[in-house]
């Protein structure tokens, strides 16, 4: 897997390694249907404080196209995990509707005691 990080803010680019290795860390058993990936981390209201580091995360899937996340929080850390655990439920949840429904011969059963 490709991953493309960019940032204009001096803070963020100290999480380009970080931001690097967790994309492949967290896409390790998703990363044949997504070639490439780029983060981008930036802060919204500038040096002001409070909720405005934002990380975008761009997904090119080969079945799907380009999958965008974003997450805001108060540092880039919690915003870069925020994304990559809204990235992977949304692949997850796209996978499995590619994958169809089940086979009609299988039942779930559940026992009550």
């Amino acid at each position: 897997m490709q991953v493309l990080f960019s940032s204009r803010d001096r803070e963020a680019n100290e999480y380009r390694d970080l931001a690097v290795c967790r994309v492949r860390f967290v896409m390790r058993r998703l990363n044949w249907p997504v070639p490439r990936a780029t983060v981008q981390l930036s802060d919204v209201n500038g040096p002001r404080g409070g909720l405005d580091k934002r990380c975008q995360i761009h997904l090119r899937t080969d079945g799907r196209g380009i999958v965008v996340v974003t997450a805001t929080a108060r540092d880039w850390r919690t915003a870069l995990d925020a994304a990559l655990a809204r990235a992977t439920r949304l692949l997850l949840r796209l996978w499995r509707r590619d994958r169809g429904p089940r086979e009609p011969g299988r039942r779930v059963v559940a026992f009550d005691r």
